[in-house]
């Protein structure tokens, strides 16, 4: 890999770093970001393969040439990735993670894990400033995960998308971008060890079969949990549904556990865990199972997160005491809304980083619109990263979801 740095004139400065086989692109100076794109290898379609760079390439500075943006330009980290390594190679020290929790001494390190399902939307952008916030604030690396567990719905394009998004945002990562797809091996090692130790079983239930056990009159169950089917079956009925072509997922024994988890935002939640699944039936690790594996093996110290994540992580604290991992703190953080108080989504409008650029917004209003949200700036200024440091108290943040302003 090498880089290096390119004055455009005016302040703004080109960083090089050649790495394989994503290039991003930030023209940046002054403080403030003000050109943004990322491709695949290859010049030629740098502008047509992210709605990012071309929503920004009327705010380029005429000192930005397109033989500028034709370079790897990054402010942040490096994509790479490895086989079977997850971007973590064998004789490579600058590659290897920290021990788990700081155990080595140093801070432990915070993240932003996006699944690249679909472009981010304001919500997510949130979450990832805050993310950052939190890490940068404790003296921590902050390390970005692709969480591509799902071979059908990840895209690459999203994946591009996501790192120009946040390199547009100026929230800087540290060390390679880690996918989960490429640690399968770490996750199936997992597996094996709660196979051994004889925490799952196979289970042949289609969610059709389980809404039904469920809403039964007699039903044992509530929530949606659960409601042990397979949980007794013999060997020889287990051969019978796999004879009839029924691939089993795997769920894990939790025998009715009580397990409590603690945010240091939103206090403890203390639940019976039911069993739930940590392999599908078509062999992809649940995500229940590798978050827990791949937070623990890159050291993460605090998980910030969405809040709609914080009912299931009763289920990753229970699976990390099962296989002697570290559990790391918590701090789930709340939800953009749309103005009909629904989740944002794509039918609320512009609610997408390009979307808002295409608008006339650029990105620093973007990103303090979303600071002055939870309160870490008044509307209508526009702090910088340093200044949004400084006055950074997770106790004041807001713990409920909302809209925002112009949403």
């Amino acid at each position: 890999m090498s880089s290096g740095v390119t004055p455009c004139g005016s302040g703004v400065e080109v960083v090089e770093v050649d790495v394989e086989p994503v290039v991003v692109l930030a023209v940046v100076g002054a403080g403030t970001d003000v050109g943004v794109g990322v491709s695949e290898r290859g010049p030629s379609s740098l502008e047509a393969t992210n709605p990012t760079t071309r929503a920004m390439a009327a705010t380029r500075p005429p000192t930005a040439t397109a033989t500028h943006l034709r370079r790897l330009i990054i402010a942040a980290g490096t994509v790479e990735r490895r086989a079977g390594g997850g971007g973590m190679a064998d004789g490579d020290e600058r590659a290897r993670p920290p021990a788990p929790n700081g155990q080595d001494g140093s801070m432990p390190d915070g993240r932003f894990a996006p699944s690249p399902t679909a472009p981010l939307h304001l919500g997510n952008l949130r979450t990832a400033l805050l993310a950052w916030l939190f890490a940068r604030s404790s003296g921590s690396r902050f390390l970005v995960r692709v969480e591509d567990l799902d071979p059908v719905a990840s895209r690459e394009e999203h994946v591009v998308g996501h790192l120009a998004d946040l390199a547009a945002l100026g929230l800087e990562w540290d060390g390679p971008v880690v996918r989960q797809s490429d640690r399968r091996p770490q996750h199936g090692a997992a597996l094996e060890q709660l196979v051994a130790d004889g925490w799952t079983y196979p289970c042949f239930c289609s969610r059709k079969e389980i809404a039904e056990a469920v809403a039964a009159p007699h039903g044992e169950v509530e929530g949606g949990r659960y409601p042990g089917t397979c949980r007794h079956l013999s060997a020889a009925e287990q051969a019978d549904r796999i004879a009839a072509g029924r691939r089993p997922a795997l769920r894990l024994r939790a025998d009715g556990i009580r397990v409590t988890a603690v945010d240091r935002l939103l206090g403890e939640l203390d639940v019976e865990v039911d069993d739930f699944v940590v392999r599908r039936a078509d062999g992809v690790p649940a995500y229940n199972l590798a978050v827990v594996v791949d937070d623990a093996d890159q050291g993460i110290g605090e998980v910030v997160r969405g809040d709609d994540l914080w009912p299931t992580t009763p289920r990753q604290v229970h699976i990390a005491h099962l296989l002697g991992r570290p559990v790391p703190a918590y701090a789930h953080v709340p939800l953009v809304l749309g103005a009909d108080g629904e989740r944002l989504s794509k039918r609320h409008g512009s609610v997408t980083l390009a979307q808002r650029l295409a608008g006339g917004t650029d990105a620093v209003g973007v990103r303090s619109l979303l600071a002055a949200s939870v309160g870490l700036c008044r509307p209508g200024d526009r702090p910088g990263l340093d200044d949004l440091l400084a006055g950074f108290d997770p106790a004041r943040l807001p713990r409920q979801s909302g809209v925002l302003p112009d949403l």
